[in-house]
């Protein structure tokens, strides 16, 4: 983060505007809402401003900025094009450590005014550092359209219930699992529509049956994991219930093929295992993660499993599922976009077309042993197209097992590392060149292998070289 995102109580708070610009109207009006006590600084004012002042809602000095004005001063605002000025008082704000905002100049500013979509009690602020407000205004009218108008409603609802919330259910799990219920159930529903009445009757009834289900008597809270496609990398891909689940978790298990950015999209204070392998260096074996993930679940948890690509496709989750099944925990499977999906569309080849490609494998590049042992004469096989994962590192043995059997020297590969992101590379030869385009490369992510017509076809269209490497995906 460029600048920590805070929210300042300014209620019966002294705050100085200089300037009496229409800029400056509108930072008055903000800070009104907020409760503050403006006074403005200014020789002269207009429009909005000198309406303002005639209301008695600002108090107004008709002269130039002095530094004895920021005594008692919480906040500073200077909406002023007069550049000294701009200087002067910022200055003497930061010497003072007092937060100060310089319109459109965020060299000068100690803080950032975001654009603000107001639902009170919630408000929600975007900034862009000062980089780019106009698209931090477009970000607001795009959450503004999809946040309901009375969802201020349903904040005040349950500010009333948090205190007696809390004091029926003491574990902070069974609080966050009750307030998900509400809010996403016939409650919050109720309480949206304004029918207040009937929320509270079923708020109660909801509380009191979580209560009996909570008890010491009842047993522990069960667990549950969840095997979670965090698909190829790019955060955008993920599925809407996948990042739903990740809001909620009590913990995620992650492993490396799982971006930081995606990663991200978790709930903040939710504890995160790390159990990345690599090959010939497993961290934790796939028994000692299963172990993990069934503790976790017994000890109450919910547990999102975030595996990248779909859980199904290379990820062992045939393994989790069976361990955890065996062992009684509740297991729900949440597909991904798989890197074969995502890699291909973000590079443009079509996985199968009628004219090069009537079919689609996928094959892993080494077996559990690290060998790599596959159904050779059957890949090398005509009109179809070859996905191979985690083959970067047996690519020679690959091309030339393939044109062993039968694939013409000639036949497209495209290797594409880190896909979907924004380090992806693209390596682009055929069986003959493509090895030694790789070594070039210095390919150091995941990568994956594209084999068939289908990789020349795009490049064809594309205008581009048969033989290349990208260094960046940027500008393709």
């Amino acid at each position: 983060m460029q600048t920590f995102p805070l929210f300042m109580s300014l209620q019966g708070r002294r705050a100085l505007v200089a300037g009496g610009t229409e800029a400056a109207a509108r930072k008055v009006e903000l800070l009104l809402s907020a409760g503050a006590q403006v006074t403005l600084i200014a020789d002269t004012v207009v429009g909005e401003i000198a309406q303002l002042i005639d209301e008695g809602r600002i108090s107004w000095a008709g002269r130039v900025f002095d530094e004895a004005d920021l005594a008692g001063v919480s906040l500073v605002v200077v909406a002023s094009d007069d550049e000294g000025l701009q200087a002067r008082v910022s200055l003497a704000a930061q010497q003072r450590c007092l937060p100060v905002n310089v319109v459109d100049r965020p060299r000068l500013s100690s803080f950032i005014m975001p654009a603000i979509v107001d639902r009170s009690p919630i408000t929600i602020a975007i900034s862009t550092g000062g980089a780019a407000p106009a698209l931090a205004r477009r970000l607001r009218a795009e959450i503004e359209r999809a946040m309901p108008a009375a969802i201020g409603r349903l904040a005040r609802f349950a500010e009333v219930f948090r205190a007696q919330v809390r004091r029926t259910l003491d574990q902070p799990r069974a609080r966050r699992r009750f307030w998900d219920r509400v809010f996403e159930g016939r409650i919050g529903e109720l309480a949206l529509a304004g029918d207040e009445i009937g929320a509270r009757r079923e708020l109660i009834r909801l509380l009191d049956g979580t209560r009996r289900e909570t008890a010491p008597t009842a047993g522990p809270i069960a667990g549950i994991v969840h095997l979670v496609g965090a698909g190829p990398g790019d955060p955008d891909l993920l599925t809407m219930k996948a990042h739903r689940l990740l809001q909620r978790a009590d913990v995620v298990v992650y492993d490396r093929l799982v971006s930081a950015d995606v990663l991200a999209m978790a709930r903040r204070d939710a504890e995160r295992i790390y159990v990345g392998k690599r090959r010939a260096n497993h961290g934790l074996s796939q028994d000692e993660i299963n172990h993990r993930l069934v503790a976790l679940a017994r000890a109450g948890k919910s547990v999102v499993r975030l595996k990248g690509g779909d859980p199904f496709v290379f990820g062992r989750g045939g393994e989790e599922i069976e361990a955890l099944a065996r062992a009684g925990v509740a297991v729900e499977v949440v597909p991904g976009i798989t890197a074969a999906l995502g890699c291909a569309a973000s590079a443009g080849i079509p996985l199968t077309h009628r004219d090069h490609a009537q079919a689609c494998i996928f094959v892993t590049g080494h077996l559990k042993d690290g060998s790599v042992d596959l159904d050779w004469p059957m890949l090398a096989r005509p009109r179809q197209t070859v996905v191979i994962y985690m083959g970067a590192s047996s690519l020679p043995a690959i091309a030339s097992q393939l044109v062993a059997h039968g694939m013409p020297p000639s036949t497209p590969v495209a290797l594409i590392e880190n896909g979907t992101t924004d380090r992806e590379r693209r390596i682009v030869g055929t069986l003959a060149t493509i090895e030694r385009l790789a070594l070039r490369a210095h390919l150091q992510g995941t990568t994956l292998c594209m084999v068939g017509e289908v990789v020349g076809l795009a490049m064809a269209q594309s205008g581009e070289p048969r033989e290349f490497h990208f260094e960046s995906r940027v500008g393709l």
